[in-house]
């Protein structure tokens, strides 16, 4: 087993890979800006270094801040969590060459799913099902772009190949909007991400977004874990998941799962990873490999009683899955709210100092957060400040639980999103299941 883990990342999911570390009696150090030296996990970790100033680019996407922290505390390993460098391959490269284990894929594995145009092109090859577009990134031939987007039919979005969380793209409903959208994205993904590659899909009406959890290790060993519903999105940032998704049955699981897992083998991948489709009339279709651990892995955790950050230590210590295919068994369901720290109405972010805090509990109530009674919530980072889980028998008895504990949640001195969760929990699409991607969009009347 690893003996000692740098944590390259901050906040709840900081905090989450340190107890793990510490059930497998693997030390720890954690890193941190100047903003966060009072982080939870910052106080109970074995070590600690300050890695630079308060701006991302100073501490946490600090490569050789990062490194150089490893190499003073004789760290044996580096686990990037989500978000900063969890999916940047020059980081795992660095890693590596640095003489670090880097807890995560291999950097071959995460640059060819970071470009959503190879990752595509794989996934083809692996027979896994895709969205209807083009074949690569477009090229600049005005007469062949529009011949394809006819043959795919309208409304088609242009993607940006190294784009991401919801940016770099845009909707066409016409032909006579499509080569300026086309010219427009480039210059967007220039910008953006450095890669003025864009491509074309299908535009699907009333999507799901559905997820599948994978896990590898080095043995040949390739397994899947349920999916996940994520749905219940704004602006493309998913707000509430939940598992197993309402309306997927076991054979279609056991599919798209097979699929997945085939496709792992065929790339050699390690790690955990996710697979994200756009579900809609029965139907996946492939739209991006995240090679991370989600900020969801929570739900799949409680419907399966794995860890999955325990798994991903082992597997980069080099042990096998512990466990079979046939042993993974779906139990009950289970929903996680983001809660942030911004306005329910406007979602404008809303640091500062939280005056009165109270966490609900309970049976089949979990809470992953940071913050504590006192704590400021800086302005420079993503305004997550916790999740809120809860699992139950069946999704109905889940949606309830989720209910209560929202209603006994209190969080004072700063805005959160809880009010804007408390309304979903009782809105009649939602108990009933199976709202697309832009319900929640069209109920907050964003258009």
């Amino acid at each position: 087993m690893l003996n000692k883990v740098l944590i390259a990342n901050r906040g709840e999911i900081a905090l989450r890979i340190l107890r793990a570390c510490r059930e497998l009696g693997i030390q720890t150090v954690a890193v941190h800006s100047t903003a966060d030296r009072d982080l939870k996990h910052v106080r109970l970790a074995d070590e600690s270094v300050c890695i630079g100033g308060p701006k991302s680019q100073e501490s946490y996407l600090n490569v050789p801040a990062l490194i150089a922290a490893a190499e003073v505390t004789d760290a044996m390993a580096i686990h990037p969590g989500y978000g900063f460098l969890s999916e940047n391959a020059d980081f795992a490269e660095r890693v590596e060459q640095s003489g670090f284990i880097f807890i995560g894929p291999t950097a071959d594995n995460i640059r060819l799913m970071g470009d959503k145009v190879t990752a595509k092109a794989t996934m083809r090859k692996a027979k896994v099902p895709c969205v209807p577009g083009s074949e690569g990134a477009l090229d600049n031939d005005a007469d062949t772009n529009l011949a394809l987007a006819r043959e795919v039919g309208y409304p088609v979005i242009i993607k940006a190949a190294g784009g991401g969380g919801g940016r770099g793209m845009r909707v066409v409903h016409t032909e006579a909007a499509l080569l300026h959208a086309i010219e427009m994205t480039r210059s967007e993904a220039q910008a953006a991400f450095n890669n003025p590659e864009v491509y074309m899909e299908k535009f699907l009406e009333h999507p799901r977004h559905i997820e599948i959890q994978v896990l590898c290790d080095t043995h040949g060993n390739a397994l899947y874990l349920g999916e996940r519903d994520c749905s219940m999105q704004r602006r493309h940032q998913k707000i509430i998941e939940e598992a197993p998704a309402p309306g997927v049955t076991a054979e279609q699981r056991a599919e798209i799962g097979a699929v997945c897992v085939a496709a792992c083998k065929q790339m050699g991948y390690r790690g955990a990873g996710t697979f994200e489709f756009l579900y809609e009339n029965g139907q996946f279709y492939f739209i991006e490999m995240n090679t991370r651990l989600q900020v969801e892995h929570t739900i799949t955790e409680m419907i399966t009683g794995i860890d999955l950050v325990k798994q991903q230590l082992r597997i980069a210590a080099g042990l096998p899955i512990e466990f079979t295919q046939k042993q993974i068994k779906l139990n009950g369901h289970a929903i996680e709210c983001r809660i942030n720290a911004e306005d329910p109405a406007t979602f404008i972010p809303s640091p500062g100092k939280i005056t009165n805090l109270h966490m609900p509990g309970g049976l089949g109530v979990r809470i992953d957060s940071h913050i504590y009674n006192g704590y400021s919530v800086p302005p420079h980072y993503d305004s997550m400040i916790g999740k809120l889980i809860t699992h139950a028998e069946s999704r109905e008895q889940a949606i309830r639980r989720m209910a209560g504990a929202l209603d006994e949640m209190m969080i004072d001195g700063i805005k959160t999103n809880i009010p804007l969760h408390r309304d979903l929990m009782r809105d009649t699409a939602f108990i009933a299941g199976g709202t697309d991607i832009h319900y929640l969009h069209h109920k907050l009347g964003l258009g």
